[in-house]
């Protein structure tokens, strides 16, 4: 008789398990909030109106067309109940012979409740599209604006200067300096400040020393101010308030400086980080627990190797469900089990047009043949042909007219964290 495999999340871990996982011997339920796959390191693309949402985002019941061993629920899971093998979800509860939590992370805000009140996110197609709309409206809400409240539609603050954040300060600042300013010939586009406000000493600090003082060189060219060494410590939605006693005035805050598992109860506690990751062995099962596991961005998995975990990237993610699914039927077929073991592929970031870095295991550069193999390896990524066939146009039609025809406002009220509204 096939064992019950549920797995809470849909994003690369997921995804990977419940295709890779033996139908032989598993039946697999994937749960998610979302009907759909988003491809996260493109969310910046759709936010600066470079590709639509439709582009990187796969429909789960599209992903496992055909496949009878994997069933799609659309619920919140909202309790775990380990000793009974159980979950509470808003549909019901489920039962379970093993449960994979793949659930991924969220935004952390440090507890700054008026920063995560008024800020912009990007973890989500949802946020993509949010910020996108908001952006836009602002550019038409300063050509009829008033003085004062024009001071605060002129600045756009970026806050986190990883990969997210520099990504999407380059790219708002090429279309500051080539599109916008086709479409607003009214605006003084001079005007228009962009900042990337980082912590810790530099951009892209995870990556090598030269590939952030690159992306610094880049950011610079492109006339992004980068502040670093410098925290925002209060938003109230005009007003960014900064650690070294500076204010910025702005109606625009994304918010890119940190990270945490989306915890859900009725686990030991004492599993949990203080960042919301699951500690996890090299199974990536969870500790106390023989019939849970933990993978992807959520696990914290410690290796002689990495001894403060793995960086959470979808390499991790995908090669952690790749195992996973082996060891499941191995316990199984009582086999020994396989350690977990990441070979790093390297890093890389882009900041524009022509524009990227890369690190490599045996070689780091830069510039334009980085760029195009940071193009190459996310469209790899992306799940089928169409989609990889429609970004790759759509990259290719902006870089022969450095221009974009997206530049819809598409306003779900819910989800728009409107201009002064």
């Amino acid at each position: 008789m096939k064992k019950k495999l549920i797995i809470i999340g849909a994003g690369f871990a997921g995804i990977e398990l419940a295709k890779k996982a033996d139908k032989n011997y598993f039946d697999v339920v994937l749960i998610d909030k979302i009907n759909h796959h988003q491809f996260q390191p493109l969310f910046y693309q759709v936010a600066t109106s470079q590709i639509e949402p439709s582009s990187i985002s796969f429909p789960l019941r599209f992903i496992f067309k055909g496949d009878k061993s994997v069933q799609i629920r659309l619920a919140e899971v909202i309790n775990i109940h380990p000793t009974e093998n159980r979950i509470s979800t808003t549909i019901g509860d489920l039962s379970y012979d093993y449960l994979v939590i793949a659930s991924g992370c969220t935004t952390n805000f440090f507890n700054n409740k008026a920063i995560e009140k008024n800020a912009f996110t990007l973890k989500s197609t949802y946020d993509a599209i949010a910020i996108r709309n908001h952006i836009i409206t602002v550019f038409e809400k300063i050509i009829t604006a008033d003085t004062k409240s024009k001071e605060s539609l002129l600045n756009l603050v970026i806050v986190g200067a990883g990969p997210t954040g520099v990504e999407l300060a380059g790219a708002f600042a090429e279309i500051k300096n080539y599109i916008l300013p086709k479409d607003y010939p009214g605006i003084d586009f001079s005007k228009f400040s962009i900042y990337l406000i980082e912590g810790s000493k530099r951009t892209l600090s995870a990556m090598s020393t030269k590939a952030s003082e690159t992306s610094l060189k880049y950011l610079d060219k492109l006339g992004v101010q980068v502040i670093t060494e410098t925290f925002v410590k209060d938003y109230d939605g005009v007003k960014a308030t900064l650690s070294n006693g500076k204010a910025i005035p702005t109606s625009t805050l994304i918010w890119a400086a940190g990270i945490k598992g989306n915890q859900i109860e009725g686990l030991d506690e004492n599993i949990w980080l203080a960042n919301s990751r699951i500690q996890v062995n090299r199974q990536n099962r969870v500790k106390g627990y023989n019939n849970i596991f933990a993978v992807g961005d959520i696990a914290y998995m410690t290796t002689p190797k990495y001894p403060k975990g793995h960086p959470q990237v979808a390499n991790v993610a995908i090669n952690q469900a790749k195992l996973l699914s082996l060891n499941l039927k191995n316990i199984l077929l009582n086999r020994t089990q396989k350690d977990y073991e990441y070979k790093d592929l390297g890093a890389m970031a882009t900041v524009g047009r022509n524009k990227a870095v890369v690190d490599l295991p045996f070689i780091k550069f830069k510039g334009y043949i980085a760029w195009l193999i940071w193009m190459f390896l996310h469209l790899m990524l992306i799940l089928t042909v169409r989609n990889k066939m429609i970004i790759f146009i759509n990259w290719a039609w902006s870089y022969m007219t450095k221009n974009s025809s997206l530049r819809l406002i598409l306003k779900p009220n819910k989800y728009d964290k409107s201009v002064n509204s």
